[in-house]
């Protein structure tokens, strides 16, 4: 079957689960991702949102924290404070997902300018969450598109912490977690070499180049020294996936 650059991204974002995981969903791409998980491979996963919804399976895809598909599904909901001081606080997020408008080689994320923070040029929606689950998630794993506005050489402003300037940077600080181990892209899989903590290249998407990788990344690329290529979607994850976001669109045209 054909697929395109993004369910080749939310495919291998799912892949990165398991049934043991505990994940902080954000909306978009990272819940696709979540859901399709639990869908196949790995039904016991547990999915948290903002809101409070623990353990929720929802039928569609939610447009926001605040989706009662949500809480109508979750297996209980807490207040925002116990979910963020008692769930991630207290360590028991196993995997938190994020995303951002600008990322750079740390995995340092911003989503709150672009350009002077006095006079941005775009005032992006903010942080929400995404700072404390940074660096409270036990590992996080980023989903974002290349493209040479968004992986930068130097983020317009720090909203969420990756590897800082990487090395021990993130440790020196006091951070104890581990911080991003996984990038899935619409063209790659990325994770951070060991010493440096700098986000390199371990799997190339079905036909992706490095040249049209370097066209889309504003840095130079370091490349693990095994590169694979990314297992295609199977014809299975595919009509899950595409199921999933039939549903979807008609629930939010209100065909339900």
């Amino acid at each position: 079957m054909d697929y395109s650059a993004t369910e080749m991204m939310t495919v291998a974002a799912a892949r990165a689960l398991t049934s043991d995981d505990v994940c902080f969903v954000g909306i978009g791409a990272p819940s696709a991702a979540c859901n399709l998980a639990r869908l196949t491979h790995a039904p016991g996963v547990t999915l948290i949102y903002e809101s409070g919804t623990i353990g929720t399976e929802p039928t569609v895809l939610p447009l926001s924290i605040g989706d009662g598909e949500l809480c109508e599904t979750a297996l209980t909901t807490v207040s925002v404070p116990e979910m963020f001081r008692y769930w991630l606080q207290g360590g028991r997020i196993t995997i938190g997902f994020l995303g951002g408008a600008q990322m750079d080689r740390f995995g340092n994320l911003n989503t709150t300018i672009v350009g002077d923070y006095r006079k941005p040029k775009v005032r992006l929606p903010g942080g929400g969450g995404a700072p404390e689950i940074a660096v409270h998630a036990q590992r996080i794993f980023i989903t974002m598109k290349q493209s040479p506005r968004g992986f930068v050489p130097k983020i317009d402003f720090f909203t969420s912490f990756g590897f800082g300037t990487g090395g021990s940077d993130r440790t020196d600080r006091g951070i104890i977690t581990r911080g991003p181990t996984r990038l899935m892209t619409d063209l790659a899989v990325w994770a951070p070499e060991p010493e440096t903590k700098e986000l390199q290249v371990v799997s190339l998407h079905p036909g992706v180049t490095r040249e049209a990788m370097a066209a889309s990344v504003g840095w130079e690329i370091l490349y693990a020294d095994q590169v694979d290529e990314t297992p295609p979607p199977t014809v299975q994850e595919l009509e899950i996936l595409r199921d999933l976001h039939a549903r979807t669109k008609a629930a939010h045209e209100g065909k339900r």
